[in-house]
């Protein structure tokens, strides 16, 4: 499921898109606190936001450039200031896509799939496995988290496949190596053990840190 951050002030508005989008299947949220709207967002990590740009404090395009100094994550700007220099500069600070006011609750909800869909590159939620805001794309094998996103080789994507799959159980090294070699001629143990510390040192570059937990004599698992 997809989190929305919505930086709203008018309430009404923000609560009218948050209970719209919660029956698209989204997980939406509204930020209170437009002085920590920064710490509301790492806090929540979300995969979009939608970013009013009349705000209390400080304007949706100031939030913006703070946000795109620690994410690359999806922003959709939302004003009643449709003026093209508004909608230019909200590109240029690094807006994805822009929506006037008033505006129709469908065209949001059309604009917010499109803009999940060139950012996280799949089709459809069965194609995809979700873990604490990390999304695993079953259609290239790739991980993306925060806006950032990387590769995966084909071991790797199918150990974290596996993981994610029994999430909350320990999977044992016996059946990750069946999986992986489809054989019963022996494989070296330690060729499992190289392939989960790359896929480790992989997910700590963008942030999952200990995501997977080694049951010495076991297995593995993420919790």
């Amino acid at each position: 499921m997809y989190r929305i951050l919505i930086v709203e002030d008018d309430r009404t508005i923000a609560e009218t898109l948050a209970s719209h989008l919660g029956k698209w299947g989204y997980e939406a949220e509204c930020v209170d606190d437009f002085k920590n709207i920064l710490e509301k967002f790492t806090q929540y990590d979300p995969q979009l936001v939608i970013l009013d740009v009349m705000l209390p404090f400080f304007n949706g395009f100031h939030w913006c450039q703070e946000i795109r100094k620690i994410s690359k994550i999806p922003i959709v700007f939302l004003s009643s200031a449709n003026e093209n220099m508004n909608i230019v500069m909200a590109m240029n600070m690094g807006g994805d896509e822009f929506i006037e006011k008033p505006f129709d609750l469908n065209v949001v909800t059309a604009k917010v799939q499109a803009v999940l869909r060139r950012a996280y590159s799949f089709q459809g939620s069965a194609n995809v496995l979700e873990y604490h805001g990390m999304l695993l794309n079953l259609n290239d094998a790739s991980v993306t988290y925060m806006g950032q996103k990387l590769e995966l080789t084909k071991n790797e994507f199918r150990i974290l496949q596996m993981l994610l799959e029994s999430s909350g159980k320990i999977v044992s090294r016996d059946l990750i190596i069946t999986s992986l070699w489809e054989s019963d001629e022996f494989i070296d143990d330690n060729t499992l053990t190289v392939n989960v510390s790359r896929l480790r040192r992989k997910l700590e570059e963008i942030g999952l840190d200990d995501m997977i937990r080694t049951k010495k004599g076991i297995g593995y698992m993420v919790e």
